[in-house]
């Protein structure tokens, strides 16, 4: 896929996939999320990255889906029109760079079922008004985090040198995404969101420290059978 002409140099992925960046501070991810990535997930990971490839491309999508909803949801919210109509191109612009590597890599696109991190956290969603968008911001907020903690992980084991510095590039965005989601929870509503946060913080800590049966770019600790699986097919 051919980048268009258009797009601020910094973001080019020529550019990008070439020259080192400054590193980014990500101190504050490792302090808001409850853990950090496993060993054994990023041995994992490091061995599939067609796959993880894949499941990115479908994540960058998601991201960019789930906030265009929520911008037709809450039209009446002004910040938050802006701030998500921002969020919108950026995730897109990931999603078109993703799809360019997978293009260079010969990585044929295929369907992909999602895992259960996303539904997981989504279960737990109150059902009235404003508590509801309340939490759909909050967990935006962890997801946003648990992706810049795996990209930075990630960018420091994978061998693929120019998706390592891809990786680095992200950390800017997606360290920002996740406190514009907070910004935006607090500002709907009088009440301290406080407890929701460290309720979800446990949730999603759950989903990142328990076995799990697929491997996807938000997936637990892989499970034995998943493992075993991974090592017949090598």
């Amino acid at each position: 896929m051919t980048q268009t002409t258009d797009i601020h140099p910094d973001d080019d992925l020529a550019t990008i996939t070439t020259r080192a960046r400054a590193k980014t501070d990500i101190s504050h991810i490792y302090e808001f999320l409850g853990c950090r990535t496993s060993d054994a997930w990023l041995s994992l990971a490091k061995d599939n990255l067609p796959l993880l490839l894949q499941d990115h491309a479908n994540c960058e999508k998601k991201a960019a889906g789930t906030a265009m909803n929520l911008i037709f949801r809450y039209e009446f919210h002004r910040d938050l029109q802006e701030r998500l109509a921002q969020l919108v191109r950026e995730e897109m612009l990931h999603y078109e760079q993703v799809l360019s590597l997978m293009k260079d890599r010969g990585i044929a696109w295929h369907y992909l079922p999602a895992g259960r991190y996303a539904k997981g956290l989504l279960k737990h969603k109150r059902t009235h008004e404003p508590a509801a968008m309340v939490d759909v911001l909050i967990i935006g907020a962890f997801i946003e985090a648990r992706s810049c903690e795996r990209f930075s992980a990630l960018a420091d084991v994978i061998d693929d040198e120019k998706l390592a510095r891809y990786y680095k590039y992200l950390l800017k965005s997606e360290s920002r995404h996740y406190e514009d989601y907070l910004a935006l929870a607090r500002s709907i509503t009088d009440e301290s969101i406080d407890e929701r946060v460290a309720f979800f913080r446990e949730v999603e800590r759950e989903l990142i420290d328990t076995p799990d049966e697929m491997l996807r770019f938000h997936s637990g600790v892989p499970s034995r059978e998943l493992l075993a699986q991974s090592q017949a097919h090598a």
